[in-house]
């Protein structure tokens, strides 16, 4: 008999994207999501992907109730944890949502887990909770420095309520994977990230001031003590972090796990200026971007790339995606949006 996972979040970004790799590895995929910051273009891209209708639950898992309820529903042998606010910026404005949804819909999810005698937890996690790092690249061993913003501490805090449940209650196992940039979108260009207002992260914004939704593209910050100026990032592709979170529960399920908790860092362990990235995705997509300078913005981090070896070794998993192809596959997804308007 097949095993089935939960995905809360699941009609977002990164939870579709890793429903459809799930679903090709022969897992079962029951979707979770209060549609915040979503509508189901995602989820009907998905269920064209994988040729079938899946189970969507419109449930917010602030509300305890709903959780049981998915919880008594179903038999989840492994739940993916993606239903939360994920915005450095607006996690600075508003620290008091980040906290609200970010932690309560964990513990929920906990709460509902140990109810059934345990389970396999796999939280989405961060390169946030480094914060600003003391040498690169970081490792799993690289110490939590304070968070830059309230986003980042929520996911530390998450890492932790995880690491004490597992040592609490002996039906619980769980793995935090740490990524990092994820960019792009799905070959088919039938799912990719689709921010509801203005966008938050850089992708979305440069395919939008590309397709003409948005007027020009500000780069925060060109004096930041990098070769360029501009912040170093770890861009890893969705499909490639997707297929991460296979591998980590199929080594959870298949009782593989050297511990009840583990970390993994997910990155390409390339650091990519976010000057370069512009460039690139002119180069790539042979269109030209309107951008500026602007100063920077309160939460990011100077610089930060992981070292994925550890997930190498443990995982059997590492990057594959180049970084041309992540940023053509972005542009095919803006385009394919533009032509359903």
């Amino acid at each position: 008999m097949s095993k089935t996972v939960l995905v809360p979040g699941g009609a977002g970004y990164i939870g579709s994207h890793v429903t459809v790799e799930l679903i090709q590895a022969g897992y079962d995929v029951v979707i979770a999501d209060n549609m915040s910051n979503c509508d189901e273009t995602n989820y009907r891209g998905v269920c064209a992907i994988v040729g079938r209708e899946l189970p969507l639950y419109k449930a917010d898992f602030c509300d305890p109730e709903a959780v049981r309820k998915v919880f008594a529903e179903n038999r989840i042998d492994a739940v993916i944890h993606f239903a939360a606010f994920k915005a450095v910026g607006e996690s600075v404005e508003d620290p008091l949502k980040y906290y609200g949804n970010n932690l309560q819909s964990f513990v929920n999810l906990l709460e509902a887990a140990r109810a059934q005698g345990g389970c396999n937890v796999l939280f989405s996690s961060s390169a946030t909770v480094y914060g600003e790092p003391e040498s690169m690249p970081v490792t799993e061993q690289s110490p939590r420095q304070v968070a830059t913003s309230p986003y980042g501490n929520t996911k530390q805090i998450c890492e932790d309520i995880l690491s004490d449940c597992v040592r609490a209650y002996p039906g619980i196992r769980g793995i935090a994977l740490r990524y990092f940039n994820p960019v792009g979108a799905h070959p088919s260009a039938l799912i990719g990230e689709l921010p509801r207002g203005v966008p938050n992260n850089l992708v979305p914004f440069i395919t939008q001031t590309a397709i003409g939704k948005r007027e020009v593209l500000r780069i925060f910050g060109n004096d930041y003590p990098t070769p360029d100026g501009t912040c170093l990032r770890d861009f890893i592709d969705i499909v490639d972090l997707a297929k991460a979170h296979v591998c980590a529960v199929r080594r959870m399920l298949d009782d593989q796990m050297k511990a009840p908790y583990e970390i993994f860092n997910i990155g390409t362990g390339t650091p990519v200026s976010v000057r370069e990235l512009v460039d690139t995705f002119e180069r790539v997509n042979g269109v030209k971007l309107n951008w500026v300078y602007a100063p920077r913005r309160e939460g990011d981090v100077t610089a930060i790339w992981a070292d994925p070896s550890l997930a190498w070794r443990e995982l059997g998993w590492k990057a594959e995606r180049k970084l041309d192809d992540t940023l053509a596959s972005a542009w095919a997804w803006e385009k394919h949006l533009a032509e359903k308007e």
